[in-house]
């Protein structure tokens, strides 16, 4: 079973580190191209600098999908997007975080949720996480 598992796992990390990638880099092109509109959104949530965190998370994701899609540091870049995932969970979806075991179909659905499982898989997943074992 590990065997398998092991030879399906890259065909599979690849097609989701591509889907990932260019979702992402479309996202975070399109909030770089609204800037504006994206920064109200945030100012609307109450998160503070919200030009600073607006320009920070465009180019986050932007940046992040491009190195997703080109297979560079997969890994590494999976830390901030977990993390910006995380945050965004935290606060457009927090009702979801807070009901999570009354409700955990609230917190599957949320539109974060797809990304930050995606990238966690990418994170426990990613390129050479198995090579020390074998």
């Amino acid at each position: 079973m590990t065997r398998c598992f092991d030879k399906l796992r890259s065909p599979l990390l690849l097609v989701l580190r591509l889907m990932f990638g260019w979702q992402l880099f479309q996202t975070g092109k399109g909030k770089l191209e609204n800037i504006d509109r994206f920064t109200n959104f945030l100012a609307h949530l109450d998160i503070p600098m919200p030009a600073a965190n607006a320009h920070f998370v465009a180019s986050l994701e932007c940046v992040g999908g491009l190195l997703l899609l080109l297979g560079l540091a997969s890994r590494l870049i999976a830390i901030p997007l977990t993390i910006n995932f995380i945050v965004a969970y935290l606060t457009a979806d927090k009702e979801a975080v807070i009901n999570f075991f009354k409700d955990q179909d609230a917190f599957t659905s949320a539109a974060p949720f797809l990304y930050l499982l995606v990238s966690l898989i990418v994170l426990a997943f990613g390129p050479d996480s198995f090579r020390s074992m074998s």
